[in-house]
């Protein structure tokens, strides 16, 4: 189809429902000599969600304006972003993402045979792109690096050096996918800016960048793979969908951070063209919508109901999601989706130390046996002047007794019958905080789930929860500004305001 239209007309439809373009002028020129070629690339870390159309829909734009189109699977990127996807499961999850989004395109009439699929490793790990990489890094400042990820590399206090190389490597990926033009979130603007800014100090060509509207999620925020309550997920059941839909956030006639109407503007317009609600004739009966802008306007003026509206996109998505259901019900997609993301609240390994599912998992601070302890006892360490052995009352028949180099400058006195919160998974060494001997803590949204038997040393699943660890300026306990709780509420001192828990 892209070869009967004219550069104008390819240009519009690369660039419509976009956010923003860098470049655009660079891609008249390329349209007016030959079709452009654009890749979008996704790091394969949590299952894609329903955010993920919102791209699909202009991968089909740039087909139909007859595009060269690479579909990335960042899987080197997924384990850079502070670790989101396990070194062992890299594999398991690229086909997982291939698999899915090959079924989303299928579910929206894209052709395949007209995309070129490709995964990070398959070129980021020569020779070349290597040098490139320290090249580009003798470069980079650690502050424009920093920058740069800001809206996309998980940000924690104490950042690991991966996630600074992260914009430098998705810029490099313009050069090795010989490609004209980006294309992402707009979120991701500070990554294109940087890859437009040093590449031709490489010697490499200034690339153009298309930039995608950020899609709210159910709960108003950004849709997150990481955050279970802001998304349907792909392979939800239509029950899942219809309680996800009816939880989310849609207040009357608030048309703003709305995650239910920009999914009726940003998926099901594009894609269908159309959308349909179903109501009693006394509040103005059935009544299908051909263009966004009704809809929102009848929304603002409280003219639609937000349960009609949710109604409505349910019928609409679940149309969408069936071929993608109906695929993934044959046992060998069934089986990559289980061990490509292992459910953590399935310990198989109970009694034969930890757990392998636990192990692969992403990192979620229910696999932390955190619990509640009561100081009975402290003595000085016999072979060292800076460690204590503490005795700790855990709720067991014994008490735990603990090594702890962290209260040297606590006197023996002060911390005779202190509550602590005690990690129960680890070798016994760290420990903090506040509630009754034994009772276990939860962080607020993670109530559910079982800890790992053990934690495995080598995979530091600690250290790198606990970075996320610290107190509020309220003085309150927190992982990544959600509350640590017990049964009684929230975990809370007196003093340490803004401090880290170790």
């Amino acid at each position: 189809m892209g070869e009967q239209l004219s550069p104008d007309e390819k240009l519009h439809l690369i660039t419509r429902n976009l956010q923003e373009v860098l470049g655009e002028e660079k891609m008249k020129q390329v349209l007016a000599e030959r079709e452009l070629k654009v890749y979008w690339g996704t790091a394969t870390t949590g299952k894609p969600h329903v955010a993920y159309f919102v791209p699909m829909s202009k991968i089909a734009d740039f087909l139909k304006a007859g595009c060269e189109v690479t579909i990335l699977f960042a899987d080197l990127h997924a384990f850079l972003d502070n670790m989101k996807a396990p070194w062992e499961l890299l594999e398991l999850r690229v086909q997982y993402y291939e698999q899915v989004i090959k079924a989303m395109l299928e579910s929206i009439g894209v052709p395949l045979d007209k995309l070129k699929f490709i995964k990070g490793t398959d070129f980021q790990l020569s020779r070349e792109y290597t040098l490139d990489v320290y090249r580009l890094s003798s470069m980079v400042t650690e502050h424009d690096a920093k920058k740069a990820g800001a809206e996309v590399v998980k940000q924690v206090d104490h950042p690991l050096l991966s996630g600074l190389l992260y914009p430098g490597l998705q810029a490099l990926d313009e050069e090795y996918l010989k490609v004209d033009a980006q294309f992402g979130g707009v979120d991701q603007r500070k990554i294109f800016t940087l890859a437009e800014k040093y590449l031709p100090s490489l010697g490499y060509a200034k690339r153009s960048h298309l930039m995608n509207p950020m899609v709210p999620g159910l709960t108003g925020a950004k849709m997150s793979s990481s955050e279970e309550e802001s998304k349907i997920d792909l392979l939800d059941r239509k029950e899942d969908v219809k309680k996800k839909l009816k939880k989310a956030f849609c207040e009357p006639g608030n048309i703003e951070n709305n995650g239910v109407l920009s999914f009726v503007k940003h998926v099901l317009f594009p894609l269908v063209g159309e959308f349909s609600i179903k109501r009693d004739p006394k509040f103005g009966g059935d009544k299908t919508y051909t263009d966004f802008e009704e809809v929102e306007k009848e929304f603002g003026e409280e003219l639609i109901h937000p349960g009609d509206l949710k109604a409505g996109v349910e019928v609409a998505l679940n149309k969408l999601l069936d071929p993608i259901r109906k695929k993934f019900e044959s046992p060998e997609l069934r089986k990559l989706s289980n061990t490509a993301y292992p459910d953590p609240s399935k310990n198989k390994g109970a009694g034969k130390g930890n757990s392998k599912a636990a192990e692969g998992d992403e990192l979620v601070p229910t696999r932390l046996d955190i619990r509640v302890g009561k100081v009975i006892s402290v003595e000085k360490h016999p072979d060292a002047d800076s460690l204590y052995l503490e005795k700790i009352d855990v709720g067991e028949a014994e008490p735990r007794t603990v090594v702890s180099g962290l209260v040297a400058y606590v006197s023996q006195e002060a911390l005779q019958d202190r509550l602590v919160l005690l990690l129960c998974n680890l070798k016994p060494q760290k420990m903090r905080g506040g509630s009754s001997p034994g009772e276990r803590v939860f962080v607020e949204g993670y109530e559910t789930g079982k800890p790992d038997d053990k934690l495995n040393p080598k995979k530091k699943t600690w250290e790198k929860l606990q970075v996320d660890l610290k107190v509020s300026a309220e003085c309150v306990a927190q992982w990544q500004d959600k509350h640590l709780m017990t049964k009684l509420g929230r975990i809370t001192c007196k003093t340490l305001k803004g401090g880290n828990i170790s």
